[in-house]
């Protein structure tokens, strides 16, 4: 049996092992390279600015969420509660931003 990444049957103990440094830094050159990406389109205009923070910004978040703050080895219930947190957190800001708009 290889010394690499060992699965919930290898342990025996129901655990997975976790990624080496080489996943993060994969995944923190690709959160750079898109910051890069947001500077680059923030020169050509607010409305690609703009665009790009909404279009960008997810990806990057859930880059972080995911390999990070390790909700890729999490089980389903957690994965639930935070996709429902961050569902409440998109409606309060949709009534924030029509509160804002039609006064």
């Amino acid at each position: 049996m290889s010394d690499s990444i060992l699965t919930s049957s290898e342990h025996g103990d129901g655990s997975i092992a976790h990624p080496g440094y080489g996943t993060f830094v994969k995944v923190w050159i690709a959160l750079v390279v898109l910051t890069g990406l947001l500077v680059l389109m923030s020169h050509f205009g607010q409305s690609s600015a703009v665009w790009g923070l909404l279009l960008i910004t997810p990806v990057k978040a859930w880059l972080v969420f995911y390999f990070f703050m390790h909700l890729k080895y999490e089980g389903p219930l957690l994965k639930v509660v935070v996709l429902v947190t961050l569902g409440t957190l998109l409606i309060f800001f949709a009534l924030l931003f029509s509160d804002v708009a039609f006064r």
